[in-house]
């Protein structure tokens, strides 16, 4: 599970964001002040922080820098200020992206699944293996108990996504988001026809589901059959 540090001193933006994103699958830890959150950072290694720059103690500006002295940990700026010379200086200061409030969860979630993506793509596992299923992104293949599967093009986007987040659900909305970048106005059905094209390849089907498991009125996981999370 990812693991989220919200550095916000807006108690009901941070309790929102803090609840939105548990609910999307991520643990999320908060600070109230910069000192707070730059010892977390320390001590916990979170994966991505989300850091408002209008903060009590320190500056946001400043306490990118005071991070980036100590750790490489992805940083996305969440604050009011729209204006283009903040949003510079806290790019080039080495956040890794910038949002402006009001803004939805769902967005905020994408973006750390963007900024994950570019700063793992080095080092990230050439396949990932779901019981007999194996996905390699780099080739775009994906075989079955050793036997290749024959995916079109969002089929294996689909399947990839999937299994890049196993165990956990994923929305039709950020599959729409993330395959289709069709964030909104994109048809469930959509996501509906390529989830059963793939369970048709990999077969089962929805009444009868082995690795691809529908959690009704939210989405679907990816699971290995044989560790019981069907």
């Amino acid at each position: 599970m990812t693991s989220i540090l919200v550095v916000e001193d807006d108690d009901a933006i941070r309790v929102a964001v803090q609840r939105g994103l548990r609910e999307r699958g991520f643990a999320v830890a908060t600070a109230a002040t910069g000192l707070a959150g730059l010892e977390h950072v320390l001590h916990e290694a979170p994966q991505v922080v989300l850091l408002d720059l209008g903060l009590p103690d320190v500056d946001g500006l400043t306490l990118i820098s005071m991070i980036r002295a100590a750790s490489q940990v992805p940083i996305i700026v969440i604050t009011a200020q729209d204006d283009d010379p903040t949003m510079v200086k806290a790019l080039d200061g080495g956040a890794d992206d910038y949002v402006v409030k009001p803004f939805g969860t769902d967005q905020v979630a994408a973006r750390i699944r963007a900024v994950l993506r570019r700063g793992g793509r080095e080092s990230a596992p050439e396949s990932i293996r779901v019981g007999e299923l194996v996905v390699d992104e780099r080739s775009r293949t994906a075989t079955l108990a050793g036997q290749p599967l024959d995916l079109a093009r969002k089929e294996f986007d689909v399947l990839l996504l999937l299994a890049s987040r196993a165990g956990e659900v994923v929305t039709k909305r950020e599959l729409l988001t993330e395959v289709w970048q069709q964030a909104y106005g994109g048809s469930d059905r959509t996501v509906d026809v390529h989830l059963s094209w793939l369970r048709r390849k990999l077969g089962e089907s929805a009444a009868e589901p082995r690795y691809l498991v529908s959690v009704r009125g939210v989405g679907v996981r990816l699971v290995d059959p044989d560790a019981g999370g069907a």
